[in-house]
């Protein structure tokens, strides 16, 4: 899998990651790909371009920088790529670094430890965007409970990743 991890630093929050998130799902349509979003359960999004096929931690790390870089040469207001955290405030960070072997993203449907309990969540691009436009934070935060009636009606938003095969583009 392809791996974005977009982290807000304050006072963005997840309105501007749904709009980053929104971004790179165009761009990765454009190109003629599936992409998947999840909330991480706190404060960011997630967005996956399953592959499941021939691609290497290496070869997704450099794309992912490159797409990274891109929005913040474009979207400089908005993103960052560079880890520094004096430089993220009020920016998203598209946090390529997490395609590594060594890195992990919160698995879906995790519960994090936090005081207010949140879940990572699947969410459709619908919500992503109606989040966004609503400018309703709250539409994406999701309880324990949330996602078992979430799963009983709408089922696995997740499961494309585990068949969806397609091939890393070549930038």
């Amino acid at each position: 899998m392809l791996v974005f991890d977009l982290d807000p630093g304050a006072p963005a929050g997840i309105i501007e990651c749904c709009q980053v998130g929104l971004v790179l799902r165009g761009m990765f349509g454009a190109l003629g790909l599936e992409t998947l979003v999840k909330t991480s359960g706190s404060k960011g999004l997630q967005v996956y371009v399953p592959l499941n096929g021939e691609a290497s931690y290496a070869q997704c790390k450099t794309l992912a920088r490159r797409v990274a870089e891109l929005l913040e040469q474009r979207l400089g207001e908005l993103v960052i790529s560079r880890m520094t955290r004096s430089a993220r405030r009020g920016r998203v960070l598209v946090d390529w670094s997490q395609n590594d072997a060594h890195k992990t993203t919160v698995a879906p449907y995790s519960v994090r430890a936090l005081e207010q309990p949140g879940t990572s969540t699947p969410v459709s691009w619908d919500e992503v965007a109606a989040c966004r436009d609503a400018g309703e934070p709250e539409r994406l935060l999701f309880s324990p409970a949330d996602v078992l009636l979430r799963l009983a009606r709408d089922g696995d938003l997740f499961a494309p990743a585990l068949h969806l095969s397609q091939e890393l583009p070549r930038l």
